[in-house]
């Protein structure tokens, strides 16, 4: 069937025409006073679109708009509101160098607003706050991506409270996105090669305050059916799909803004799913600069930064061989690299023919800068992953970590945005990156920091409910009793809440161990509390599956009912509600397997408290002045046992410490206690795990040093990168020959502190300079299993030779007590290796 296809737009004009560009641009996802505006057209279609401003103005009546064009009030609404936008989009930044070029950030998803469902969970989270922040800061930063035409799927329950999957189709067309056209309105498009077919994709920029993200489409008339498909949905289809959408968005990623104009300077790899762009930015310095394939390595390596989020081995992506033969064999050829040689770039033992290709390996082999999302999952990372560096100590592992944050103005609540507007000042609001900002949350009052709390609650009660009702009029349910079951939660009563994905690691029925105990704390009649809970289970993990359903049935338990329930289809909207309206976060994790976590932040800067065992971010954010702690970050091989003291820990803390302190009031009926933790809560988090906080880390560490050297290398020609090559080709052909032949220091068995020490070696440079080569002297305490911990490394002078061998001496101060070992190393030495290290290339006494 032919059909010939045009867009139409709603007529907005005059002073109206200001509403396109407001709903256009997700700046109004973290500025409450545009969804305010917006609901002022008509609250019903507002919520008939799914909060999405775009479909909203095109479902309006003209006439509708003839009247608002009459409304002065509404008017002078719009124009403050314009006038708002357009001082954040010209106005001044924490970054105040060029804009060009950019550092290119890609990832799998990104969750910026409900009305763009582009996202899963936390890790689309975390990118949607990604770029968000980086428009506040005024970075020189974009965004890459995969536009699903399914997203990630709608969740339902069936009677029998076991999960459902629908896949509602996106409208483009309606949605805060645009196309990305060429001068005569034709849309651009990038094609990749796919195992000899040619895939075309469609570019859609999304606009995100002064930042663009943005995202391919294959759902076009120039590809098949099939290929049409790659981008249907978000984590969708077997490991051939993936490979598809991995391959579209690292390589498809790089193409897409080669031919937008936007020049990269560097990238930033969130997670592994888009490491494939290093082929073609390696294929790119390659053509352009007339580079070889190791030459280009050592030319893009410096430039790309790679964040893991998986703290176990099973979760990092792999493909077997018999795919990357399919996908890349007729690839590789054109690179000038040997397959076996392509291949152990994505390995971890590349003497191992049978291991399957690793994009988490092939993302750490190939970047510069690498890192965990918080200080404990920089120690799993390090730990996990320890084998790529077989001769280093762990600790020297080069996976250092950043941890997450959350975006303020997206979480904080809106009407407890208005009080620290009013107490904060509005530095709070120009300079969001100030950390001495939270220091006047001291200004709130108890009573107003109460009330506004109080109403929260009451509105996600009042939401709760809804949601129920909806739920078992769908379900056709005819139980009176489970039909008011929403209308019985309180908005008075203490509101506990669990909501993120229901993975089994997450033990989202940690608090159904003791149904008993559990029934006497909900059950109370002068300390109640309340519970809510929130999730998906992956479509394929039936064991998260049986988790939601024993949480339905213990919900609907006569006993129960308007005591714990679960809320279906947890997106955006509902985790707004629950993490600024509950009164205790709920964090069960079996520690270490939660990377960071980022809803307890969001949690807790609107001054819910934390409730968790000490994992992921909470291990280091964890105070008794703004929450609990579950045990005592203990780690178990036994994991019914882990249960068991971990279930009991809970019971008590709710027992003994949260419900009382909840509940302990003055003649004003005041919890002055619990308001105390509230305000500290708010402080401290959102000081310390803001977004901006993070990316002022990720910008100081690593994108400014990567692009500054890309930008350096660019303009030698990439000298030190042909140079680099050719060392390390030298230094690996000779390197079994370098050796410590001898080692010596004038200590006596006992010394007092303070005491300079000479030491002596003898090297086997086989063939290299001194020049060539960093020896050093580590010294440090020696553990129980005969290995130095934390060694101060001194380096060495070259003293004297004798043909190949070497005498390196130098000097070092014994300030350390206790028993202290000392050894010699031999690390390669090239200006443009920056301090990295080379996997093999390490040599000890």
């Amino acid at each position: 069937m032919k059909i010939l296809t045009h867009t139409v737009k709603p007529r907005l004009e005059g002073a109206l025409a200001g509403l396109e560009p407001l709903a256009r641009n997700l700046w109004l996802s973290w500025n409450f006073d545009v969804i305010s505006l917006f609901i002022r057209i008509d609250q019903d279609a507002w919520v008939a679109s799914g909060q999405n401003p775009v479909k909203m103005l095109g479902m309006m009546r003209q006439d509708r708009f003839d009247q608002l064009a009459q409304d002065d009030s509404f008017l002078a609404s719009l124009a403050d509101l314009k006038s708002r936008f357009d001082r954040y989009s010209r106005g001044e930044t924490w970054y105040k160098g060029p804009k060009a070029p950019v550092t290119a950030y890609f990832s799998m998803e990104f969750g910026i607003d409900v009305s763009l469902p582009t996202y899963s969970g936390g890790l689309g989270i975390l990118s949607g706050d990604h770029i968000k922040t980086s428009s506040d800061l005024g970075l020189p930063l974009v965004g890459v991506g995969l536009l699903y035409r399914q997203g990630y799927f709608k969740q339902y329950l069936n009677a029998d409270g076991f999960q459902q999957e629908s896949y509602p189709e996106n409208d483009w067309y309606n949605m805060p996105v645009e196309r990305c056209e060429d001068s005569d309105g034709s849309p651009i498009l990038i094609s990749v090669d796919l195992a000899g077919r040619l895939v075309h994709a469609a570019i859609w920029e999304v606009k995100v305050g002064r930042a663009s993200l943005f995202l391919l489409d294959t759902n076009i008339p120039e590809n098949t059916p099939e290929d049409r498909l790659i981008t249907a949905t978000l984590y969708g289809g077997d490991k051939e799909m993936r490979i598809c959408q991995e391959i579209l968005l690292g390589v498809g990623g790089i193409r897409a803004l080669s031919v937008l104009g936007v020049k990269v300077a560097a990238t930033h790899m969130n997670e592994g799913h888009s490491a494939f762009l290093a082929l073609e930015r390696i294929r790119l310095l390659m053509s352009e600069h007339g580079l070889s394939f190791k030459e280009a390595v050592q030319a893009f390596t410096p430039t790309n930064i790679f964040t893991t989020h998986t703290p176990v081995p099973a979760g990092n992506e792999r493909f077997g061989i018999d795919l990357m033969e399919k996908y890349f064999r007729s690839w590789i050829g054109s690179y000038g690299v040997d397959w076996v040689e392509f291949l152990s770039l994505g390995r971890e033992n590349p003497g191992d023919y049978g291991e399957s290709f690793c994009m988490t390996v092939f993302a750490l082999k190939l970047s510069a800068y690498a890192n965990g999302v918080s200080a404990l999952h920089g120690e799993v990372s390090r730990e996990m992953w320890k084998n790529l560096w077989p001769q280093l100590p762990v600790a020297e592992v080069p996976i250092a970590h950043v941890t997450n944050g959350v975006h303020p103005r997206t979480w904080i609540s809106h009407d407890m945005l208005a009080l620290l507007d009013r107490f904060l000042g509005p530095r709070f609001n120009d300079e969001p990156g100030a950390k001495d900002i939270w220091d006047r949350m001291d200004r709130v009052s108890d009573e107003e920091l109460w009330r506004t709390h109080e109403r929260r609650r009451e509105r996600l009660v009042a939401f709760a409910g809804d949601r129920l009702s909806s739920s078992m009029k769908r379900l056709g349910v005819s139980d009176p009793a489970l039909l008011s079951a929403g209308d019985a939660l309180s908005p008075s009563v203490l509101t506990i809440s669990f909501a993120r994905r229901f993975a089994t690691y997450k033990r989202g029925n940690l608090l159904l161990s003791d149904p008993d105990r559990l029934i006497r704390l909900l059950s109370s009649s002068d300390r109640p509390l309340q519970i809510i809970f929130a999730g998906k289970a992956h479509p394929h993990d039936i064991p998260g599956k049986e988790l939601i359903r024993e949480l339905v049935h213990f919900s609907r338990k006569s006993e129960m009912l308007g005591r714990l329930v679960f809320l279906e289809d947890y997106d955006m909207n509902i985790a707004r509600y629950i993490t600024s309206g509950s009164d205790v976060w709920l964090n069960t994790p079996r520690r270490p397997l939660e990377a960071s976590g980022t809803s307890g932040m969001k949690a807790g800067m609107n001054g819910v408290l934390n409730c968790s065992v000490l994992d992921g971010w909470w291990a280091e954010g964890f105070s008794t002045d703004i929450g609990w702690a579950i045990g005592s970050g203990e780690e178990y091989q036994d994991e019914e046992l882990q249960d068991k003291i971990e279930s009991e820990a809970l019971y008590d803390l709710l027992e003994r410490e949260i419900v009382p302190t909840f509940y302990r009031r003055g003649r004003d009926n005041l919890p002055r206690e619990w308001i105390a933790k509230m305000r500290a809560s708010i402080k401290i988090i959102g000081r310390d795990f803001s977004t901006h906080r993070m990316l002022e880390e990720y910008y100081g560490r690593y994108y400014k040093p990567a692009m500054a050297e890309g930008e350096r290398l660019e303009a030698g020609k990439y000298a030190p990168s042909r140079s680099l090559a050719a060392y390390l080709d030298k230094a690996s052909s000779l390197w079994p020959q370098v050796a410590v032949i001898d080692m010596k220091d004038d200590a006596p068995p006992v010394v007092a502190r303070g005491t300079k020490i000479n030491v002596e070696a003898k090297v086997n440079l086989a063939g290299l300079s001194p020049e060539e080569v960093h020896v050093e002297c580590c010294r440090g305490p020696v553990s129980s299993k005969g290995e130095i911990e934390s060694p101060e490394r001194t380096e060495m002078e070259a003293e004297s030779s004798e043909g190949q061998v070497w005498t390196y001496k130098a000097v070092v101060n014994g300030r350390l007590t206790g028993q202290i070992g000392c050894t010699i190393r031999i690390l390669p030495k090239h200006e443009a290796l920056g301090g990295r290290f080379v996997p093999g290339l390490v040599r000890w006494a």
